[in-house]
Protein backbone atom coordinates (compact mmCIF):
# COMPACT_ATOMS: atom_id res chain seq x y z
CA UNK A 1 0.00 0.00 0.00
CA UNK A 2 3.01 2.39 0.96
CA UNK A 3 4.28 1.91 -2.83
CA UNK A 4 0.90 2.52 -4.22
CA UNK A 5 0.99 6.11 -2.34
CA UNK A 6 4.51 6.66 -3.09
CA UNK A 7 3.67 6.11 -6.84
CA UNK A 8 0.90 7.98 -6.55
CA UNK A 9 2.28 11.32 -4.93
CA UNK A 10 5.39 11.45 -6.67
CA UNK A 11 4.43 12.43 -10.02
CA UNK A 12 1.58 14.50 -8.81
CA UNK A 13 5.08 16.24 -6.72
CA UNK A 14 6.85 16.90 -9.41
CA UNK A 15 4.28 17.97 -11.89
CA UNK A 16 3.08 20.51 -8.68
CA UNK A 17 6.53 21.64 -8.41
CA UNK A 18 7.17 22.50 -12.44
CA UNK A 19 3.82 23.79 -12.97
CA UNK A 20 4.37 26.06 -9.86
CA UNK A 21 8.10 27.18 -10.20
CA UNK A 22 7.57 27.56 -14.38
CA UNK A 23 4.25 29.42 -14.12
CA UNK A 24 5.96 32.04 -11.46
CA UNK A 25 9.52 32.11 -13.66
CA UNK A 26 11.48 31.01 -11.07
CA UNK A 27 13.92 29.12 -13.01
CA UNK A 28 17.23 28.83 -10.58
CA UNK A 29 19.31 29.10 -13.99
CA UNK A 30 17.46 26.33 -15.77
CA UNK A 31 15.42 26.50 -18.79
CA UNK A 32 13.20 23.36 -17.90
CA UNK A 33 12.05 25.59 -15.00
CA UNK A 34 11.45 28.77 -17.34
CA UNK A 35 8.43 30.61 -18.16
CA UNK A 36 9.31 30.45 -22.07
CA UNK A 37 9.28 26.55 -22.25
CA UNK A 38 6.05 26.63 -19.26
CA UNK A 39 3.78 28.51 -22.54
CA UNK A 40 5.53 26.22 -24.94
CA UNK A 41 4.80 23.40 -23.34
CA UNK A 42 0.84 24.23 -23.59
CA UNK A 43 0.66 25.74 -26.43
CA UNK A 44 1.78 22.52 -27.63
CA UNK A 45 -0.77 20.44 -25.65
CA UNK A 46 -3.45 23.06 -26.79
CA UNK A 47 -2.81 22.63 -30.55
CA UNK A 48 -2.23 18.98 -30.15
CA UNK A 49 -6.03 19.13 -28.14
CA UNK A 50 -7.96 22.01 -29.96
CA UNK A 51 -8.05 23.81 -26.80
CA UNK A 52 -6.70 27.27 -25.51
CA UNK A 53 -3.93 26.38 -23.67
CA UNK A 54 -4.96 28.52 -20.62
CA UNK A 55 -7.97 25.95 -20.50
CA UNK A 56 -5.69 23.33 -19.78
CA UNK A 57 -4.23 23.22 -16.16
CA UNK A 58 -7.95 23.65 -14.73
CA UNK A 59 -8.72 20.08 -16.42
CA UNK A 60 -5.43 18.63 -15.35
CA UNK A 61 -6.57 19.98 -11.61
CA UNK A 62 -10.08 18.25 -11.61
CA UNK A 63 -8.56 14.94 -13.61
CA UNK A 64 -6.34 14.80 -10.20
CA UNK A 65 -8.76 15.40 -8.23
CA UNK A 66 -11.01 12.88 -9.37
CA UNK A 67 -8.09 10.16 -9.29
CA UNK A 68 -7.03 10.79 -6.17
CA UNK A 69 -10.81 10.35 -4.78
CA UNK A 70 -10.77 6.54 -6.24
CA UNK A 71 -7.23 5.97 -5.47
CA UNK A 72 -8.44 6.82 -1.85
CA UNK A 73 -11.85 5.08 -2.69
CA UNK A 74 -9.88 1.75 -3.37
CA UNK A 75 -7.72 2.68 -0.61
CA UNK A 76 -10.93 2.86 2.00
CA UNK A 77 -12.74 -0.40 0.25
CA UNK A 78 -9.23 -2.66 0.81
CA UNK A 79 -8.68 -1.60 4.44
CA UNK A 80 -12.30 -1.94 5.58
CA UNK A 81 -13.75 -4.61 3.58
CA UNK A 82 -14.77 -6.99 5.94
CA UNK A 83 -16.54 -4.59 7.50
CA UNK A 84 -18.44 -3.33 4.34
CA UNK A 85 -19.10 -6.92 3.67
CA UNK A 86 -20.53 -7.67 7.31
CA UNK A 87 -22.88 -4.84 6.61
CA UNK A 88 -23.72 -5.21 3.21
CA UNK A 89 -24.12 -9.33 4.34
CA UNK A 90 -26.72 -7.98 7.24
CA UNK A 91 -28.52 -5.43 5.05
CA UNK A 92 -29.11 -7.46 1.74
CA UNK A 93 -28.74 -11.04 3.04
CA UNK A 94 -31.22 -13.45 3.21
CA UNK A 95 -31.80 -15.55 6.13
CA UNK A 96 -32.38 -19.11 5.92
CA UNK A 97 -35.71 -20.08 6.45
CA UNK A 98 -36.80 -23.83 7.02
CA UNK A 99 -40.42 -24.89 4.06
CA UNK A 100 -41.31 -27.62 6.79
CA UNK A 101 -41.13 -25.14 9.72
CA UNK A 102 -44.26 -23.12 8.68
Amino acid sequence: MKWLLGMWAAPLFLLGSWYGLSYYDISFGTRILSRDLHDLVFAIYGEILGMAPESIPPLVLKAIIIDSLVLFGFVYLRRHRRAIYAWLKATFGRTRTDPDAG
